[in-house]
């Protein structure tokens, strides 16, 4: 199992850090947990390409965690022409809707999406790419999850628990992926929290946003709904985890010196491993 880091991020412009965005390949699939902006053109830059992947998990609907999933769609479809099969699609409510009014005949990209499979030039181009006409109009195959679910792949096994964000506008989520040779938790925009916990027991490694610098949060709102350095440290600690990469960076904390105080005290409470997540960094997970 291959871990990629696309976009460490937050919603911060930034040419260092796109948006969340995390690939993991694993027996012949290419699984995103999250697409946010910037995430696709890191995906080209490592690499692979739309029609690569096979399916795609949203932890929470922030525009952050999902705008390039348009992209994703529409990119995967048109070069993939009719060739492979339809994206699987992951995401707590309204993930359905959402992408009904994305490529829908009557959503955002619809009249697009008609041009494409009705203009005889759009179509010479689709037969150019190994296309059969009639050409179809793009399906991705969405399901609405929840925590507690369960999704079962070629060799793995994804679980998706509570994580605790910004409840109740969001429903929000966290994954946890186990195959024969290693396990990965992401925690999405998760703050330390119990169910966080029982999730990520034992994983070899943790993704978990890092948004402040502990005890400098402006309300008890803020540090209830995202991860500190200090917490996370705890949380790794009493997980069992082995590798703890931290991610989603705000510019604030995104600098030598404060890194590395956040590394020290970290390694004062956990043993294991401490990553600095960065755009295009590559993990090997397992033996």
């Amino acid at each position: 199992m291959r871990l990629i880091l696309l976009g460490t991020g937050t919603p911060a412009p930034s040419l260092e850090r796109q948006s969340s965005g995390y690939l993991i390949e694993v027996d012949g699939d290419a699984i995103l947990f999250d697409h946010g902006p910037g995430a696709h053109h890191r995906l080209l830059e490592c690499g692979r390409k739309a029609t690569d992947i096979t399916h795609v998990l949203f932890s929470h609907l922030h525009y952050d965690h999902f705008l390039d999933y348009a992209r994703l769609v529409l990119q995967r479809w048109d070069q993939g022409a009719g060739r492979i099969p339809e994206l699987n699609v992951y995401g707590p409510p309204p993930i359905a809707r959402l992408t009904e009014q994305l490529f829908g005949e009557e959503g955002v990209f619809g009249p697009d999406l008609a041009a494409r499979v009705g203009h005889e030039s759009s179509l010479d181009v689709f037969r150019l790419r190994g296309g059969t006409v009639p050409r179809a109009w793009p399906a991705p195959r969405v399901s609405e999850i929840h925590a507690g679910s369960v999704i079962e792949g070629r060799g793995w096994t994804i679980r998706a628990g509570h994580a605790e964000h910004v409840q109740p506008y969001l429903e929000c989520l966290a994954f946890r992926i186990d195959t024969a040779n290693g396990s990965l938790c992401y925690s999405g925009d998760s703050s330390p929290c119990s169910s966080l916990l029982a999730l990520a027991r034992g994983a070899d490694v943790l993704i978990q946003m890092n948004h402040s610098f502990s005890g400098m949060e402006p309300s008890a709102a803020f540090r209830a709904a995202c991860g500190h350095h200090r917490g996370n440290a705890e949380l790794a600690r009493d997980a069992g985890v082995k590798t703890l990469v931290l991610t989603h960076v705000p510019p604030d904390l995104d600098v030598p010196d404060t890194i590395e105080r956040m590394t020290e005290e970290i390694r004062q409470i956990f043993a294991g491993n401490v990553v600095w997540g960065e755009d295009l960094l590559e993990l090997a997970i397992g033996p």
